[in-house]
């Protein structure tokens, strides 16, 4: 990995981009957001990286803690295990694997933003590949992760649930946090205007920001809560747990559509607890 390159603040985000809805698929999702994350990753690091922490493990913006959830398993038995972590941004969630003696390996498809994990420092490696074609050979690793990492991201999910499952050796656990699927039926918008259906939950037409020539340069995939369960099932996990993390009181910090207001009413964050048999 390079040394990360100062912050320009000017040179961020995509400002002339066109929301819309329309098919995207494998490779076009792929492009538009390895650019978008590239040249989001300073301001995200910017705007995020204090409730994040360095060496934290936060599955949403709600703010649940992988040292209270133990999603993973107990933290006691974490030691020794082969952990990778899939979208992985600046490395928080492995950092913090580390810390628990685990041996974790942090996988994006950003560069940029493996750079900040390079910033931020660490014994751990650091990967720069897609998720739906994952360089490790059969049974390499004990658990993988992913707190919003890929899954929303990519046209389908199964390329990355099979490639997990590859990875994984037998009876090894999978854990992946994603936007709750009833979100995609309200407007992202923090305030009581996020409160009011807009669209179908059922319409599952991705959400694309294009340039002037129409190209993609953001992609969200939708999926509904049953297409989820069907993915992993599908690609042989079996569903362990599916959380909906509440809002806690002690968090008074906006995320985007996420917030305070919203999270005491509706869902914002789905973390689906699977195992390869």
């Amino acid at each position: 990995m390079q040394e990360p390159e100062s912050y320009d603040p000017g040179d961020t985000v995509d400002s002339t981009s066109e929301a819309t809805r329309r098919d995207a698929g494998v490779t076009e999702s792929a492009r538009a957001n390895r650019g978008w994350w590239d040249r989001n990753a300073d301001e995200y690091q910017v705007e995020h990286g204090t409730f994040l922490g360095d060496d934290r493990f936060v599955w949403g913006p709600e703010g649940l803690d992988e040292v209270e959830a133990e999603l993973l398993g107990p933290l006691e038995e974490l030691k020794g295990k082969d952990v990778l972590e899939i979208g992985a941004g600046a490395g928080q969630c492995a950092r913090w694997l580390a810390a628990q003696g685990a041996r974790p390996v942090a996988l994006d498809l950003s560069h940029r933003q493996l750079q900040h994990a390079l910033r931020i420092g660490g014994s751990f490696p650091l990967i720069c590949a897609d998720a739906s074609a994952l360089p490790f050979a059969d049974d390499s690793f004990d658990l993988a992760c992913s707190a919003y990492g890929a899954l929303p991201f990519v046209a389908d999910p199964r390329l990355v649930l099979r490639e997990v499952r590859r990875v994984l050796r037998p009876g090894g656990r999978f854990v992946f946090s994603v936007t709750h699927p009833i979100r995609w039926a309200f407007p992202d918008e923090p305030g009581p205007e996020g409160l009011s259906v807009s669209s179908s939950y059922f319409d599952r037409t991705p959400y694309v920001e294009q340039d002037e020539q129409g190209r993609a340069v953001y992609v969200e995939h939708h999926r509904t809560l049953g297409d989820r369960v069907r993915d992993v099932v599908a690609c042989g996990f079996r569903l362990v747990d599916l959380v909906e993390p509440e809002w806690p009181a002690w968090n008074t910090a906006e995320w985007g559509g996420w917030s305070p207001l919203r999270g005491s009413l509706l869902p914002g964050t789905a973390i689906f607890v699977c195992e390869r048999d």
